[in-house]
């Protein structure tokens, strides 16, 4: 790939799992959220029909021998967190299948039932993980990482329709869910990790500032760099190739859109003159994507004289590296593009 092409191919975090056919708005802010509503423990899981629902066909969870207290998490940022937080005081599971996006993801029988059998379990809040409305876990398990920054959460304003694989039409609104993009959210997330952490081993809350503290420095440097590289091009049009970038978006005032395209997916016609008309509106030469498009799609926009970046959300466990290295290869690759011009 081309340096216009934004620096090379991440490292493999998964995408978002939706196929959408629109464009949206950057978003607004939602006053609050509502509660996840957890009901009696032993409760088996109740599987709805939805948006990729159908139970991931993935090895049973084992809960770790090793006596120490389980933590499971909905998502890698916070798997990454709590194990970077908890050190060794701890065992730490994020148990979805590599190939899913865990925003969409439905656990099967094995996987809630681990769940339930946890000593914690780590929620993103912001409506994130959508399985969680249609299960039963022990309310007292669990903790909500973004409620210290619950009136900060942005609110979906735009309903877009379309249609993923077999799940047929349907739309996205609510409340944005990626709040670990703004690299001072996911700061206090990590400060709620570290309050669980401390409640359920309280021998060890020392340990867990101290390692709080030294992950807080590194999410705040991240932060400190992207704001480097963006700040001089808050002006500069950019589209983002799926609408999961509302806290990055916000965070550092970017002059944005969204499209609902899929990196693994050509788009349809209909789609490239909705490209095209936006175009007429704010003329753009970058579209960030979340994950590597095709090669005929790169191929495609290098003709209509728009470049690609990738920047990958990292809600899942990447093939290489962790969070914090994946969201530094996005760092360089950020660099790189808005520091090109077009070829």
């Amino acid at each position: 790939m081309s340096r216009s092409d934004g620096a090379g191919i991440p490292s493999g975090c998964d995408a978002t799992g939706h196929s959408p056919r629109g464009i949206t708005r950057t978003r607004g802010f939602n006053p609050g959220l509502k509660a996840v509503k957890p009901s009696a423990w032993f409760l088996a899981a109740v599987l709805l029909t939805g948006c990729d629902s159908k139970p991931s066909e993935s090895p049973a969870p084992s809960r770790p021998t090793g006596g120490r207290p389980v933590v499971y998490t909905v998502s890698h940022p916070l798997q990454y967190f709590a194990q970077r937080i908890g050190g060794d005081a701890v065992d730490v599971v994020f148990p979805a299948p590599a190939e899913v996006d865990p925003a969409d993801w439905m656990p099967d029988r094995d996987a809630i039932k681990a769940y339930q059998s946890a000593d914690l379990i780590l929620l993103n809040g912001a409506n994130y993980a959508k399985w969680l409305d249609k299960v039963s876990l022990p309310e007292a398990k669990l903790t909500d990482t973004s409620a210290p920054f619950r009136a900060q959460l942005l609110k979906v304003q735009d309903v877009v329709t379309h249609s993923h694989g077999k799940g047929g039409e349907h739309s996205h609104t609510g409340t944005a869910s990626h709040t670990w993009l703004n690299p001072r959210l996911a700061a206090m997330q990590a400060e709620a990790v570290r309050d669980a952490l401390a409640r359920l081993v309280p021998a060890q809350k020392d340990e867990f500032e101290a390692n709080l503290i030294a992950l807080k420095q590194d999410l705040l440097t991240l932060d400190a760099e992207l704001e480097a590289i963006l700040k001089p091009h808050r002006d500069r049009p950019v589209l983002f190739s799926h609408p999961i970038y509302q806290y990055f978006q916000q965070r550092f005032a970017l002059h944005s859109r969204n499209l609902h395209w899929e990196p693994d997916e050509f788009p349809d016609e209909a789609a490239w003159k909705a490209f095209e008309d936006l175009r007429k509106e704010s003329s753009f030469d970058l579209v960030i994507w979340e994950g590597t498009p095709s090669e005929k799609t790169v191929a495609e926009l290098r003709k209509r004289g728009v470049r690609i970046t990738v920047f990958t959300p990292c809600a899942n466990i990447p093939a290489q590296g962790d969070f914090l290295t994946v969201m530094r290869e996005n760092t360089a690759r950020l660099k790189a593009a808005f520091g090109s011009g077009v070829e």
